[in-house]
């Protein structure tokens, strides 16, 4: 049992959309790991996601866009974890219509059900609302201003929980920072590209790291098993308010210890690389892109803190060794 006691006496049925993908895949595992009691079932139509089988649990392969299917796929759950989506911005960019299908009107889909059955949601939303962020420290209060098709398509979605969960299901919208980390899941190491494992893959090649300028452009990571974790203490909570009838949305942050700069990033797997006898450089080059470029990425994770009684425990550096170690 997490650190929130679940009311209601039945074992409770979780569904997992995306759960052959990074996150879903380790969402399940750590809900299996904590609470194996319950019922947790995985849904993903593999357009990304490459695990099969958690545990005991096999993803079934189910597009959100269908919602026959879709609606045979959740007709017991109590709570859906909503991580099904296309996140990456340039496929988001080059595939605009599968993205809203997927992103817009899948998640009405799911949320649509949500509101014929009451049950819960937990959906988590990205850094891309925020744009560049002009308050700190950030908070999902923070004004929405995505600068690309993948961030538009999440504010969209928060619209719609907000406009369905009222007096009908509880939800939870999690903003979430950037996610980093390697987990092993499934019988298979789990990864995504992001800019730190770039990084840690250009140095096991003996690569130099290519930082765009000015360097200074901070991120908040936080790590995959940590962000996994959030999870579960907000589906413990979703799932007391579902139990005490409770409905309408509640607001939630989830981020790491610290936001480095990408040239921090940088110097530290340096600094790992040569702790393992590989010499590899830094080199700044012109950013040919337009990005964020805020040197601060402080979030404010207090009231995830109080209310879900989670804390980021994984820090950078010894999740980037960590890294070196698996991906090697």
């Amino acid at each position: 049992m997490g650190s929130n006691d679940i009311e209601g006496g039945t074992v409770p049925t979780v569904a997992v959309t995306g759960a052959a993908g990074y996150t879903g895949s380790c969402v399940v595992r750590e809900l299996q790991a904590e609470h194996p009691e319950w019922t947790i079932k995985g849904i993903d139509n593999y357009y990304l996601g490459t695990v099969r089988t958690v545990g005991d649990v096999d993803i079934e392969h189910v597009d959100i866009r269908d919602r026959s299917r879709l609606v045979s796929a959740l007709s017991d759950a109590d709570i859906v974890v909503h991580l099904a989506a296309i996140s990456g911005v340039n496929d988001c960019a080059e595939n605009p219509d599968l993205t809203y299908e997927t992103n817009v009107v899948g998640t009405a889909n799911v949320t649509n059900w949500c509101r014929q059955t009451g049950s819960g949601l937990v959906f988590p939303l990205s850094m891309a609302i925020v744009g560049d962020p002009q308050e700190f420290p950030i908070t999902i209060d923070h004004p929405r201003q995505p600068m690309n098709w993948y961030g538009r398509t999440k504010v969209l979605d928060e619209r719609i929980i907000e406009s369905m969960a009222p007096d009908t299901f509880p939800a939870h919208l999690v903003l979430k920072s950037n996610l980093y980390g390697v987990h092993h899941t499934g019988g298979q190491l789990v990864t995504k590209d992001t800019v730190i494992q770039r990084f840690v893959e250009k140095a096991l090649a003996g690569e130099n790291l290519t930082v765009y300028e000015p360097g200074t452009q901070a991120r908040n990571y936080v790590h995959i098993v940590d962000t996994a974790t959030a999870y579960v203490r907000s589906v413990e909570a979703v799932l007391n308010q579902y139990h005490n009838d409770e409905a309408g949305v509640q607001k939630y942050e989830i981020a790491g210890q610290n936001a480095p700069s990408v040239l921090d990033v940088a110097d530290l797997i340096q600094e790992i690389a040569v702790e393992r006898g590989i010499d590899v450089g830094v080199q700044r080059v012109e950013n040919p892109r337009t990005e964020t470029l805020v040197s601060d990425f402080d979030v404010d994770t207090s009231k995830t803190h109080d209310v879900l009684g989670w804390e980021p425990e994984r820090g950078l550096a010894p999740s980037i060794r960590e890294m070196f170690d698996r991906l090697a």
